[in-house]
Order: structure tokens, then sequence, then C-alpha cells
């Protein structure tokens, strides 16, 4: 199986575009300039990465920005790079004949693929809620991850159980560590996650054999050790207490910190303010929208996305909706019975 290197020589470019990619992954993912000798090694001697990658409840938004990624590896060179097995969205094959694959893959590089879980997984009512060729996503992801040589969660989905764990979850999703229980997962947390970190993380697997360095919460460090407040060019204005006070003010036009409005850049570790989007072009804060805190657990629950920290850590959960949602009705069937005793008038 061919090195990342073998795969640039194919692909027209030269040795010193190789050596500028390794740099470039060497620097995002923090190592020390002594060990660029070591990467450079790695990526041209050791084969591609094994990966399967299996799809639960999840929208594919991961999958979506894991293929536009083009800061780190031509986007012609990082499909080819992977030797990606199995994936729903992205194999020709399917029914019996994907699933064939996905078995093969397992028994042929026990041990050594890496399992990549996009989507959170539905225990409830043994699974069926997300089932694959008459498999629940439980018994398909305790299977695949048995003989992984690295299980990585992507997305708050996986990571967290995201949109579909938000109130009243009404199939059980949980996180990929709830049923995987002590077995080490890499959480990538993001709705979707940034394209480079997913990269970054596997290449810096076949470089190093061994997984990042993650906090208490399995997220690499490298990645999310700060929050998007901690990094954010806007926050010279936060220090001065120069907040927007709505998007279309003059405060907003000079650029001024987003807080007021409902930015939860404060709370949410993530590397967007660095790293960013689209090839490094912007992110959400710099385009002039709010974060509102999608690498986080819980992010959809905390409250109304523009409602400012102090307000939603004080709850608008979904109780508090509900009983909005439950107050609008009363009123709206009250004005309705008033307005038809009017007509009958």
């Amino acid at each position: 199986m061919e090195s990342l290197y073998h795969i640039y020589r194919r692909r027209g470019y030269t040795r010193r575009d190789f050596l500028k990619s390794v740099l470039l992954l060497s620097a995002v993912l923090g190592f020390p300039p002594t060990s660029f000798g070591q990467a450079v090694k790695a990526l041209e001697l050791k084969p591609k990465p094994v990966v399967i990658w299996l799809e639960f409840q999840d929208c594919a938004g991961c999958t979506e920005s894991f293929i536009r990624s083009t800061s780190i590896l031509p986007s012609d060179v990082l499909l080819d790079y992977i030797s990606l097995e199995y994936h729903e969205t992205l194999m020709s094959p399917s029914g019996f004949y994907a699933e064939e694959a996905k078995r093969e893959a397992i028994e042929k590089y026990k041990g050594k693929y890496i399992l990549i879980v996009e989507g959170s997984v539905s225990p409830r009512n043994k699974g069926v809620y997300c089932t694959v060729s008459g498999k629940s996503n439980v018994e398909l992801l305790k299977e695949a991850a048995q003989n992984a040589g690295l299980v990585i969660a992507v997305g708050s989905c996986a990571s967290w159980g995201g949109i579909p764990h938000a109130e009243p979850n009404p199939t059980g999703a949980v996180p990929v560590s709830q049923i995987l229980g002590d077995r080490q997962v890499v959480n990538i947390p993001g709705c979707p996650p940034i394209s480079d970190v997913m990269v970054a993380v596997i290449a810096g697997f076949v470089i190093t054999g061994k997984p990042p360095e993650l906090d208490s919460m399995g997220r690499p460090k490298t990645f999310y050790g700060q929050t998007i407040h901690d990094r954010c060019y806007r926050r010279p204005f936060y220090n001065a207490g120069k907040l927007a006070g709505s998007f279309d003010d003059e405060s907003a036009r000079k650029g001024y910190c987003l807080y007021k409005l409902g930015c939860k850049g404060p709370i949410t570790r993530n590397a967007c303010a660095t790293i960013r989007w689209n090839g490094g072009l912007s992110f959400p804060i710099q385009s002039g929208h709010p974060c509102f805190g999608c690498s986080e657990p819980n992010f959809w629950d905390r409250g109304f996305i523009y409602s400012p920290l102090s307000v939603v850590e004080g709850g608008f959960g979904w109780k508090g909706i509900l009983a909005g949602v439950a107050t609008g009705v009363a009123l709206g069937a009250a004005s309705a019975a008033i307005n038809k005793k009017f007509r009958e008038k």
C-alpha cells in the first residue's frame, strides 16, 4: 500500500510540495521543530491508513466537512491518502457488497484500522431506531470497534449525543464513548468539526502510532485546549467593553465583540479562531455571527442561540421552551375564541 509521499509523486507533485504539507501538518499538530524529520520519514515510508467510517444518527455534515479539507493536503490527495474501506455516503458498493467489504477489512486489517464514527448511537428499544443491514447501531459499533487500532468520534453527535440527544431525546441517543465503556475514544466535536482537525488527527496517528494527548473529555488538547474567546481577534474589544448591541448598528460594523448578541465563545473549546474554515479563510465570528457553542456538550439545550451567556446560563431549556409554547397556544386559543364571538355577533 502506498505512502503519502508516493501518492504525492504519482499525482505530479514535487518533493518540495510534500515537505510543505508535512511542515504545515507538524505545525497544526503542535510538534516541536526537532520532530519534523520523524514526520517526514513516517509519511514517506508508512502505508496510508485504513479507515472504516460508520454513520449512525447523523446528517453527513461531518463527512461533508472532511472531504473539503484543503489546507493541509491538496483536495485531490485527501481521499487518495486514506484507504477508505467502508463509508456509506462515499463508497460505490451498496447492500450486501458494502457490508462484505467492511467485514473483510475488519478481518484483514485487524488491530490496524482506524474506526471513525459519525452520529450518535441509539440503544433504546434494542437499537431499533438506527439499523443497517438488519443489525442495530449498537451491535455494529461494538463489532467494528473490537479490533480497531484507534476509535475516533467525529462531530458533536458522536462525541456528546448532539442534536439527537437534545430534549426530549426520543431515540435515547448517546455518545460513542458511552457504548464502548472503557475503550479509549478520541472525540472531535463540532457541528460539524473543522476538516483540517480531522485530517491532522488521522495523520498524527500515522506519524506517532498513538492517539493525540487528550483532555479530560477525550478531546485533543492541541485543538481544544483553549476557548474560542481566548484566541478571538475581537477579544481586545471585549476587554475594552466595546460590545455590539445589534447586528446592524455602528458597533457591529466596527467589528466589536458579539458577546451581547449571544456569542458562546467564552465557554466553547475549539480551534475555529486559529485554524478557521474553508482553507483558513474565515470562521463564524469573523463573518459577523456569534459562536453558538456547537462543539460543547448539550449545546442545543443551552437556550436560544442569540441569548447572551448571562441569560442562557440562567436557563432557557426545553421545559422553558415548552412552557412558552404552551402559553402561546393558550393565548392563541383564547384569541381565536374571542374572534369567533365577534364574528357570531
